[in-house]
């Protein structure tokens, strides 16, 4: 805007009265100028500008299209209501000898204690008993005798031709006496502990591997609160677990399948054609940015700095197309791909404008991708031609354009003219590889619902949680891609880790 809030409050009746003409005109130019601008702000629309589609109130009517690659995240300030504060009580400062002694530190004697309390039933008792004796090396029978003297009860879900049936086993671990007269002892399998995570992968849980997989699903893909998805434990299946174990179920999850991402990364690199993006996201109210790598049969979500480095090391050795919007750090990519969608919403939004240099600039823009579109569908389906060669002078009339409105006053024409110029090269590419994609739409799908995630969560609050996250996205959506039931193989990979076992095979596409 040309004219700030505190000159519009000077301007009334009698200031314009008392211009000339002259001083009249240029007012008046301010003005249109400013009115122009607060209409095309108000008729934008996904469809025509880079304001996302999630951020239109519901009576706005909003058609949802592609998500923005720079979406910005709004902190909203729950309200809190006028609660008064209460007074606080004055007291007098006690004397040292009617000082009360000073209170050692955890429960102090008497006090009543807290614990886990269930009347579930046990479904089962399961004796981990050892499978050979540890001195001699000789395979213990079944029928050895076995004295357990620790154990622990696990809850966790089997989905059977009934539905899902809540198991409550209680596993057992002891010593079994083999014939040598040795006795050899079991303990819940431990691993090692990981930097940078406080859980710790152990059999000695609670929360079995496929209920675990419930917790994550009802999290991630239901978009449900801790609290909500205690609610659901307790009324649909009768578990009772609390906040805290719910948390550090989903983050061992997520370190859990931390060692796949690895295999998600090599795959990657061996790919023909790569979509990112990334979108804004809060970690515990610091800016932070949620990237997405996407390929044919694999999706990786990354959190961090708006930067290159945090892709850099994937794509050093990364020699296919690398699909992309705007965003300057893809520049560093060579063999890059540009999205026109982006473009073209642009260029509907200025083809609208109420300001004459602006529409007509955006409409000449418009109209060369609305023919070339088309020649590309075309070649798609014919022999092979290099489009490039064949609209050359309608290019290089766009390029004259550009040049010319590089400069401009208005704003948002002058920004677009830039990006075409300093991407000019990239984005006419698929004249010369039609059978390549247009667009970024894979990539902004792939985001779109954790989007939504980020909208009613707030994002993240820890490092370690913001990790879990990218983690389990990353294998729920390779999953889904894949058209394999993700919870199963996360089950199954829990479950491996607790034990130390090797991790199950990434299941290909059905």
């Amino acid at each position: 805007m040309v004219l700030t809030q505190h000159d519009i409050q000077q301007i009334d009746a009698d200031y314009l009265e008392a211009l000339s003409p002259k001083e009249l005109l240029a007012v008046s130019l301010k003005l249109l100028q400013d009115l122009q601008e607060a209409h095309d702000r108000f008729n934008q629309t996904s469809k025509n500008s880079s304001r996302p589609s999630g951020s239109f109130a519901p009576w706005e009517g909003s058609v949802i299209e592609d998500e923005d690659d720079d979406d910005t995240v709004e902190d909203k300030n729950t309200s809190q209501g006028n609660d008064t504060e209460k007074e606080k009580k004055k007291t007098e400062p006690l004397d040292d000898k009617n000082s009360p002694p000073p209170k050692k530190p955890g429960r102090q004697k008497g006090t009543k204690g807290h614990g886990r309390k269930t009347n579930r039933e046990i479904t089962g008792i399961k004796e981990n008993r050892a499978k050979n004796c540890a001195l001699c090396g000789k395979e213990l029978e079944e029928d050895a005798e076995f004295k357990p003297y620790g154990g622990f009860l696990v809850l966790d879900i089997v989905i059977g031709e009934k539905g899902i049936e809540v198991t409550h086993v209680k596993h057992l671990y002891g010593e079994t006496l083999c014939s040598c007269g040795h006795k050899t002892e079991t303990k819940p399998a431990r691993s090692k502990k990981e930097e940078n995570w406080r859980t710790e992968l152990t059999e000695r849980r609670l929360v079995g591997p496929m209920l675990a997989a419930l917790i994550v699903s009802l999290s991630l893909r239901s978009r449900m609160s801790r609290m909500r998805i205690q609610e659901f434990l307790k009324d649909w299946l009768g578990i009772r677990l609390s906040k805290g174990t719910i948390n550090n179920t989903i983050r061992e999850a997520g370190q859990a399948v931390e060692p796949l991402e690895e295999e998600l990364i090599e795959e990657i690199k061996k790919a023909v054609l790569l979509h990112a993006d990334e979108t804004s996201w809060k970690e515990n109210g610091t800016l932070r940015w949620l990237w997405v790598l996407v390929t044919a049969d694999v999706t990786l979500f990354l959190i961090g700095k708006r930067s290159w480095d945090v892709i850099a090391s994937i794509l050093e050795s990364y020699s296919g197309w690398l699909m992309s919007d705007g965003y300057m750090a893809y520049r560093k990519y060579a063999k890059r791909l540009r999205c026109w969608a982006h473009l073209i919403r642009k260029a509907r939004g200025l083809s609208e404008s109420l300001n004459r240099e602006a529409n007509s600039f955006g409409t000449k823009v418009l109209e060369t991708f609305t023919l070339l579109i088309k020649q590309v569908y075309k070649a798609r389906e014919g022999p092979d031609i290099n489009l490039k060669e064949d609209y050359l002078l309608q290019l290089t009339e766009l390029k004259k354009l550009c040049e010319k409105h590089k400069d401009s006053k208005h704003d948002k024409t002058r920004k677009l003219a830039r990006e075409l110029l300093n991407d000019w090269d990239t984005i006419w590419t698929i004249l010369a590889h039609p059978e390549l994609p247009m667009t970024n739409n894979i990539a902004e799908r792939a985001l779109r619902h954790w989007i939504i995630f980020r909208k009613i969560s707030f994002g993240t609050r820890t490092n370690e949680g913001s990790r879990a996250f990218s983690l389990l996205a990353s294998v729920i959506e390779t999953c889904r891609q894949r058209k394999i039931l993700p919870w199963p193989y996360l089950a199954e990979v829990i479950d491996a880790r607790r034990k130390g076992a090797p991790l199950p095979v990434f299941p290909t596409t059905s």
